[in-house]
């Protein structure tokens, strides 16, 4: 077996899901009427080379019982959204009870630096934070803080930062490799994951839903940058998915709840069978 196919072997992939969220329905699919309350979820990644958290969910002042508080932390979205998220759910507590460190993780991955994707970064302090150059410049962008799409608490903290141009592979060996997926944000990235062998496509917010991919719909367009990249993911993604991936979408609750019960759970291939 060569060092690259061992190194493969070793990878362990898990799933978590840091607290819910409840927002209007239409938002993740457009034309849908009511609400949806929608996980939101962290992948730890085991490496001999290092630990990678995907994404670190809400920030802890979402977990305060003062309405006002959690008002201000949501922002322009507290008439839309409704928060559950108990202390012990945010990534540095689900990580301590598995018994990782939050101090040790190597590596950050924020698919794109929305509040609900960057929020835990301030809980994992020594990471190094691997992100597109287009979406660090969106997210620097005057104009789109005063608009509250970003919110520098959540990841201008100073971490080591590498910005990375499109496809990245992590580690050297294809087992983690960031792929483009522009059009929720001007940077937004996914992930494929090789887990024993098994090609693993976690979407992020390119992909919010499985009947998102199976009815090619669009979110609302109030949470789209670019409509056609949003469409080409779509497509890349149903390409995978023909060639034998498993694809793991950004908030599809029925999903989650095959992934894990809220704490970190493997993602095995027998994992990936029952999806």
């Amino acid at each position: 077996m060569t060092k690259r196919a061992m190194a493969m072997e070793q990878v362990k992939l898990y799933a978590m899901t840091c607290g819910w969220i409840t927002m209007p329905y239409g938002f993740f699919m457009a034309g849908e009427t009511g609400d949806l309350a929608i996980p939101v979820p962290c992948y730890l990644i085991e490496h001999p080379k290092g630990s990678v958290l995907f994404d670190t969910g809400l920030e802890l002042p979402l977990q305060s019982k003062d309405p006002e508080v959690v008002k201000k932390s949501l922002g322009v979205f507290a008439d839309l959204t409704t928060v559950n998220f108990v202390p012990g759910e945010d990534v540095a507590k689900r990580l301590e009870a598995f018994g990782v460190d939050p101090l040790k993780i190597n590596y950050i991955i924020n698919s794109h630096l929305h509040f609900d994707h960057c929020g835990g970064n301030a809980c994992i302090p020594n990471a190094r934070l691997v992100i597109q150059k287009r979406e660090w410049e969106a997210a620097k962008n005057e104009e789109n803080i005063e608009n509250e799409i970003y919110a520098p608490r959540h990841y201008d903290l100073g971490h080591d930062r590498l910005e990375i141009d499109g496809e990245h592979d992590l580690f050297g060996d294809g087992s983690v490799v960031l792929i483009p997926s522009f059009g929720h944000t001007p940077g937004h990235q996914s992930l494929k994951v090789n887990v024993e062998g098994n090609e693993v496509v976690i979407t992020a917010d390119a992909c919010y839903l499985k009947a998102s991919l199976e009815k090619m719909t669009l979110p609302d367009a109030m949470v789209v940058n670019d409509a056609q990249g949003m469409l080409n993911n779509f497509k890349l993604f149903k390409q995978l998915k023909s060639k034998g991936a498993f694809v793991l979408y950004g908030h599809d609750p029925e999903q989650s709840k095959l992934l894990t019960d809220g704490s970190i759970r493997r993602i095995s291939p027998e994992t990936l069978a029952g999806l």
